[in-house]
């Protein structure tokens, strides 16, 4: 047989955890190809080189042409690929995951599936967002209320601080120019955000659709895991980035949410906290090293890619 023309990809030992990668790459109005394991950018002013196994999610915005080769790279680095409409608004694909064992998306679909247990990881997550509070005594019901009143808070103190008037959360996601800049600002920095925590999602072999307070949605644990650091992060981008007035609020929210997230150590924080959420010990080696098919049994797991024929026929 003839061997496979071209750079071959890299080992999953080669490749960079999500903890360690850059955060996103926004391109728009660009041709995308590929130069060996690295990614090449064509614009009006010249051409880059991003090594595809560095990054965690590409962006691709309005009027980005990519090719099969640099789809099929970064499909093989396990970089998150974001076909995203104009401003921002839409995530339409993904890679691989960079995890070759399902230990993480088994947790998730176990906890998720009993109600005690799902009830357990929704209460975790509230009380990282209360870190100070004892949420023993309230209900779900509760919790959601008194989110509400943090976001709400939130807003009205950005806004002082900002010097900004703000009126209300008002958005619709086929329209982003028809809020005021604020909102727009908004929308730009949770779409951000979504977007990082979908690459780590994914990136772990987790399911993005299988929410513990968010359910129904095909990105239900994305929002889950993303409301831990709206406030946080989101917020004051936003409203920071509207305070000052600029041209291209959406280019220069993306740009101010890659510094604040990066700031944050995002990825490494992200990546923590749903290991801790799911009841992991941790990023192991053999969740990326170990790349073995095994067949369900009733009492253990077996070996595949051998016969089990008893008796023989």
């Amino acid at each position: 047989m003839k061997p496979i023309p071209g750079t071959p990809p890299a080992t999953v030992g080669q490749l960079s955890r999500v903890v360690d990668r850059i955060t996103f790459v926004y391109l728009e109005h660009a041709i995308v190809h590929r130069d060996g394991n690295a990614i090449t950018v064509r614009d009006e002013r010249g051409v880059i080189h991003v090594p595809a196994a560095t990054i965690a999610s590409v962006m691709l915005g309005p009027g980005t042409t990519i090719s099969h080769q640099a789809m099929m790279l970064l499909g093989d680095s396990g970089a998150a690929t974001v076909w995203m409409g104009e401003h921002g608004v839409r995530y339409y694909a993904h890679g691989r995951s960079l995890a070759r064992t399902s230990r993480l998306l088994e947790a998730q679909a176990r906890l998720v599936s009993n109600q005690s247990s799902r009830l357990r990881v929704a209460r975790a997550m509230y009380a990282m967002r209360f870190p100070n509070d004892d949420i023993g005594p309230f209900t779900m019901q509760q919790l959601r209320g008194r989110e509400g009143a943090r976001v709400r808070k939130a807003y009205r103190e950005a806004a002082d601080e900002y010097g900004v008037e703000w009126k209300s959360r008002s958005y619709r996601p086929d329209d982003f120019e028809g809020g005021d800049e604020l909102n727009m600002a908004l929308s730009a920095a949770t779409a951000c955000l979504y977007g990082l925590v979908h690459a780590v999602v994914v990136a772990l072999g987790c399911a993005p659709g299988l929410g513990f307070i968010h359910t129904g949605h095909d990105r239900s644990f994305v929002y889950d895991v993303a409301d831990l650091y709206k406030v946080e992060i989101a917020v004051p981008v936003a409203f920071g980035v509207a305070a000052k007035g600029r041209d291209d609020i959406g280019a220069d929210v993306r740009r101010a949410m890659r510094d604040a997230m990066h700031d944050a150590g995002l990825l490494v924080r992200c990546t923590q906290d749903v290991h801790q959420l799911l009841g992991s010990d941790g990023d192991t080696d053999r969740d990326y090293e170990v790349d073995v098919v095994e067949l369900w049994d009733t009492r253990n797991r077996v070996a595949a890619g051998q016969n089990y024929e008893d008796p023989p026929w």
